[in-house]
């Protein structure tokens, strides 16, 4: 079997690293088992280019990725990569398209119609309700309308991470021939803790007294995570635990920082915008900083409006961190049936009550900790993951060689 993955961003771009990461993952899986997997994408990073080869092969990790040179950066359109899918994607068994609202998908969802190709969409929580409501959702709205309507129609399935975005999808309206339904995967990436290293580097670091009690969030700072009901939260934790630390550890997103200063400097948590020791931001976490970060830290907390998955949740609980997240995040029904942590209404006396019941009762928080392990290992290994999407891959080719996708919704 022969896959293309399209893509608009793909390693080592970091910033739309929601997507990006349980891609490479998968890929990464498949390759391992013998199927031919190549990535097309673009050479950037959020506002950023990459400084990669372009128009020939990379092999990342068994995977093949071409990297193509962008020419009109808002529309995240590559006219080389354009040419390329024209002239190749007739090659291939299945294409998988993750993206909407972007070329990637437009061209990608055209020349597989085009060449009779059966394709997969993944559109990763961007026609979920919130995403759809807020941020430009006029254009969002025209966009569909003229463009999106007619690729999710002819897709032979829509890959979706949990059943509310399913949900959330059709209630939106918009048309379906398939649901594929799979969790995303950090693969390898999903190490956990080592027990036996002494919790010192990151508080060193970032100057945490070793009593201090540090509340994680690992996530862009961005609008729909919810730092506006993280902030006056913690403004209660802080009153019943004053040696608890705020660690806000992401990039920048839309210049979202400066109206997280705002809220700082409003809620008297900080004078300036130098770390003081009680709010910190690290900034994005890579590597071994975002190790340190994850097994250093007493509790994750997510917050968040509107959340397809929630990658960063997976990411602290295979380090054994208790969780603390809103129902909007995807994975929260996961969260709560296995009791890896607590989910709350996004609300403030909510999400401050569930950090401080985690932060005073050490015993309910190390099996907390315990469940979220067991929860990545058994639901979202990047073994398993990639047989379900090996599965649905086979079944969707011989459903589209077959004729036998119909369409669901309007």
């Amino acid at each position: 079997m022969k896959i293309l993955h399209v893509i608009p961003s793909y390693l080592p771009a970091i910033f739309a690293s929601g997507p990006i990461i349980p891609t490479h993952a998968l890929n990464k899986e498949l390759a391992k088992n013998g199927i031919e997997v190549v990535v097309y994408t673009i050479n950037i990073d959020g506002d950023k280019t990459l400084d990669v080869p372009l128009n020939r092969e990379v092999v990342i990790d068994g995977v093949k990725v071409f990297y193509f040179s962008v020419t009109f950066r808002p529309w995240q359109y590559s006219f080389a990569m354009h040419r390329a899918l024209a002239k190749n994607i007739k090659k291939f068994d299945l294409v998988h398209i993750t993206s909407v609202f972007l070329s990637a998908s437009a061209l990608g969802t055209y020349y597989a119609r085009k060449f009779g190709k059966p394709h997969i969409i993944s559109p990763h929580g961007s026609l979920m309700r919130e995403p759809l409501g807020k941020k430009n959702s006029l254009l969002k709205k025209i966009y569909i309308f003229l463009i999106e309507r007619r690729n999710l129609a002819g897709a032979d399935a829509l890959h979706f991470t949990v059943e509310t975005e399913k949900k959330e999808y059709l209630e939106a309206g918009l048309p379906m021939r398939k649901a594929i339904i799979i969790p995303n995967s950090l693969g390898d990436s999903a190490v956990g803790a080592d027990d036996n290293e002494e919790k010192i580097d990151f508080r060193k670091k970032n100057k945490i007294a070793l009593g201090g009690k540090i509340i994680l969030f690992l996530s862009r700072l961005n609008w729909k995570k919810g730092l506006d009901t993280l902030i006056p939260a913690f403004v209660e934790v802080v009153k019943k635990k004053p040696n608890a630390v705020l660690v806000l550890a992401g990039p920048d997103d839309g210049n979202y920082k400066k109206e997280v200063e705002e809220m700082l400097r409003d809620a008297k948590l900080r004078e300036n915008e130098k770390n003081d020791g009680r709010v910190i931001f690290t900034g994005m976490l890579l590597g071994e900083d975002k190790i340190a970060a994850l097994r250093e830290s007493d509790v994750f907390v997510l917050p968040s409006y509107s959340e397809n998955f929630g990658m960063a949740v997976i990411e602290a609980m295979s380090f054994g961190l208790p969780v603390v997240v809103t129902k909007g995040v995807g994975i929260s029904g996961e969260v709560e049936t296995s009791g890896a942590g607590l989910v709350v209404e996004k609300n403030v006396n909510q999400v401050a009550e569930a950090i401080l019941e985690i932060l005073e009762n050490p015993e309910l928080a190390e099996k907390m900790g315990e469940q979220g392990k067991k929860l990545v290992k058994n639901e979202f290994s990047g073994d398993k993951v990639a047989k379900r999407f090996l599965e649905e891959y086979n079944k969707t080719i011989a459903n589209h060689q077959n004729g036998e996708t119909k369409r669901i919704g309007n």
